[in-house]
C-alpha cells in the first residue's frame, strides 16, 4: 500500500454533491481516505471564471501504482460528467490530481509527480498545510507549511463556511 495526496476541485453544478460522489467512487476503485483537509472556496487560478471552486485535499491509502492511479482518477472524473477541453484551464464539474504519491519524483509525458504547481497554488497548499504541514516536497526539500508562507499566489482562498 501507498499513500498520495490528492486535489479534488469543481467549479459546476453542485460542487458539494461532486465531491460527495468524487470521494465514494474513490472508496470503491482507489483505496481508503485516511485524512481529508477541510473544504475551502477558491478563486480559479490561470484564468477568469465567475464561478468560484470548492478545494479538498485527501490522502488516500492505495494499492495501485502511479499510473494506474492516474487512469482510475480519469475514469472517476468521466464517471461523473467531466468533459475534457482543449484549454488548459477551466470550468470543470469535477478534477482529481495527484500532488504527491509516497515520496517519489516521476517526470514522463503522461505523469509529473509531485504536482508541477503545487509551490505556485495557494489553493492546493492551503488544505495540504492543513492537513500535514511538516510533509516535505521531495524536490524543493521544504515543507508544505514552508512553501504556504513563501507562495506569491494572491487568489482569495478561505474555508468554506457550513450552512
Amino acid at each position: 500500500m501507498a499513500h498520495a495526496y490528492l486535489i479534488i476541485g469543481s467549479n459546476l453544478g453542485d460542487r458539494l454533491q461532486y465531491f460527495i460522489k468524487a470521494k465514494n467512487l474513490l472508496k470503491s476503485s482507489v483505496g481508503k481516505i485516511l485524512k481529508q483537509s477541510l473544504i475551502y472556496e477558491t478563486e480559479p487560478w490561470g484564468y477568469h471564471d465567475k464561478n468560484l471552486y470548492l478545494n479538498q485535499v485527501l490522502l488516500i491509502d492505495t494499492s495501485l501504482n502511479p499510473v494506474s492511479l492516474l487512469n482510475e482518477l480519469k475514469n472517476i472524473e468521466t464517471s461523473l460528467g467531466r468533459i475534457l477541453t482543449h484549454e488548459r484551464y477551466s470550468a470543470r464539474c469535477i478534477d482529481i490530481d495527484i500532488l504527491f504519491y509516497q515520496n517519489m519524483v516521476i517526470n514522463t509525458p503522461e505523469l509529473v509527480i509531485p504536482h508541477p504547481e503545487i509551490a505556485n497554488r495557494r489553493f492546493v497548499l492551503e488544505p495540504l498545510a492543513g492537513i500535514n504541514p511538516l510533509l516535505k516536497h521531495p524536490v524543493f526539500l521544504k515543507t508544505c507549511a514552508m512553501l504556504l508562507a513563501e507562495c506569491k499566489d494572491d487568489c482569495k482562498v478561505k474555508v468554506l463556511e457550513r450552512k
